[in-house]
């Protein structure tokens, strides 16, 4: 055996789609629709999966979203982690609720391993958000996969070979281009002692 058959399992309680963030737990998102891609289970909402990494066999069991947040069009995509510096876990999260483009914050709240909602975020600057990077509780950086939102627009950018992908920081007060000219600006991320990023 290879050393990945080795080293993996199935893990229980997913059922489809994810995308990761590793930390002392590990959360995911479920459920991700998109148009051109095929669903595992399109008559599902999406949700947020958490699972104990120090578990000898972890399972992935889902977090309960706080009431008045709309879980029948939560189709969640790029996610990540910021943890401030009263141990406060926010959740940041790359919605396409309608295969529109929003950011979701949420406040992690472990003893009922639940999510809050703060906060949605929408801006023109972010019409195509693809993965995202938190850096402070209502901080973050994100990647437009594109520059337009218009599906038959992004279609056409893409057969142009046209450069208009950016990255997007994003606070309360400011919101700005910090990276252009990508062909197709996908994951980010910033080391973990704030050295290097957002790559």
């Amino acid at each position: 055996k290879g050393h990945w058959e080795k080293h993996c399992y199935t893990v229980m309680g997913v059922d489809y789609g994810a995308a990761f963030v590793f930390n002392i737990f590990h959360r995911f998102g479920k459920g991700l629709k998109f148009p051109g891609l095929h669903s595992f289970a399109p008559d599902k909402p999406g949700g947020i999966l958490m699972m104990d990494l120090k578990e000898e066999k972890p399972r992935a069991r889902e977090l309960r979203i706080s009431r008045g947040f709309d879980l029948a069009s939560f189709n969640p995509h790029g996610i990540s982690t910021f943890i401030d510096n009263d141990d406060t876990v926010y959740l940041f999260v790359v919605n396409h609720p309608e295969f529109k483009n929003t950011v979701e914050i949420f406040k992690f709240e472990e003893a009922e391993n639940s999510l809050l909602h703060l906060k949605t975020v929408k801006h023109e600057l972010l019409p195509s958000v693809n993965d995202i990077t938190a850096v402070g509780p209502a901080h973050f950086y994100a990647t437009n996969d594109h520059y337009f939102s218009d599906p038959f627009l992004k279609y056409l950018e893409t057969y142009l070979n046209l450069h208009w992908a950016n990255v997007v920081y994003y606070s309360p007060n400011e919101v700005k281009v910090v990276a252009e000219g990508f062909d197709s600006a996908n994951g980010i991320n910033i080391s973990p002692d704030d050295k290097y990023g957002p790559l």
